[in-house]
């Protein structure tokens, strides 16, 4: 699943590829992606154009002058440029054509994705981007903020820090690394987080995201960079994807274990 890192890379990219760029006619394949009016969207996108490109923790948002589009891409959802007459591939569901002949193609083979057009005064309100939390590189991401979100609660850690709604955009690669990082167990609750443990996972995940973000995401068997863009963080991963391997501190064997339903790793000795 892409990430906030992965997020913003695919951002800086398509920024290069197709702003400026009018909009020719959009053709929807899999209406089910849209959480908007089918029609509305086939009728308001042709004639404008890509002004910008913004990014509300794994939102996307493409600034259309008087409209916003939202684009999540969950679990495996991609955007390719390609020129108009190549073939549709089968996991390519929505077409938008630019007037120079070249379309940006929404790929998804799990068909997880979101789409919705909104008006740019409704963001705000927009429940999607409402509920985010903070993203770990917000500097309102403090100590105190992350201890009054977590300290009355008996989930462990690692589920409080994919919830979307405490801290945008760190997911379940990052939020091993985090912990990791911070050598707090996956399984601590958090209500046993204490204020100096919060302290911690404000400065990692910070550092470890904006590294991320420097080395373009990371690129694993669950998700693949699209855009000729590959992503390099995956040789500085420290826990996540390494059961059996020696801890990279202490050498003892990273673990896998499940955690709400998530594949969790961590080091045993050091995240006692």
């Amino acid at each position: 699943m892409p990430e906030i890192a992965e997020v913003e890379t695919v951002r800086n990219t398509l920024k290069n590829m197709i702003l400026g760029k009018v909009i020719k006619s959009v053709k929807v394949i899999y209406p089910k992606i849209l959480d908007s009016n089918l029609e509305e969207f086939k009728s308001i996108l042709p004639g404008k154009k890509f002004i910008d490109i913004k990014r509300n923790g794994k939102w996307l948002i493409f600034d259309l002058g008087d409209y916003y589009l939202l684009s999540h891409l969950r679990m495996e959802g991609k955007y390719f440029v390609k020129n108009h007459n190549e073939p549709i591939n089968k996991h390519e569901h929505i077409i938008i054509t630019f007037i120079d002949d070249t379309d940006l193609r929404y790929h998804d083979t799990r068909k997880f994705g979101r789409m919705k057009l909104i008006k740019k005064e409704e963001l705000d309100s927009t429940p999607e981007i409402k509920k985010q939390g903070i993203e770990p590189i917000s500097d309102k991401l403090t100590k105190e903020y992350l201890y009054s979100k977590i300290h009355k609660s008996n989930l462990p850690i690692k589920t409080i820090l994919l919830d979307q709604t405490i801290i945008a955009g760190l997911g379940n690669i990052y939020a091993d690394e985090v912990l990791f990082a911070s050598h707090i167990n996956p399984l601590k609750k958090g209500s046993d987080i204490t204020l100096s443990d919060c302290e911690n996972i404000k400065n990692t995940s910070r550092e470890i995201i904006t590294k991320a973000i420097d080395c373009g995401g990371t690129t694993i068997k669950s998700y693949t960079s699209s855009l000729g863009v590959t992503g390099r963080f995956q040789q500085f991963l420290a826990v996540h994807k390494r059961e059996k391997e020696p801890c990279l501190i202490c050498k003892t064997p990273i673990v896998r274990i499940k955690v709400g339903g998530r594949s969790t790793y961590f080091c045993p000795k050091c995240q006692k």
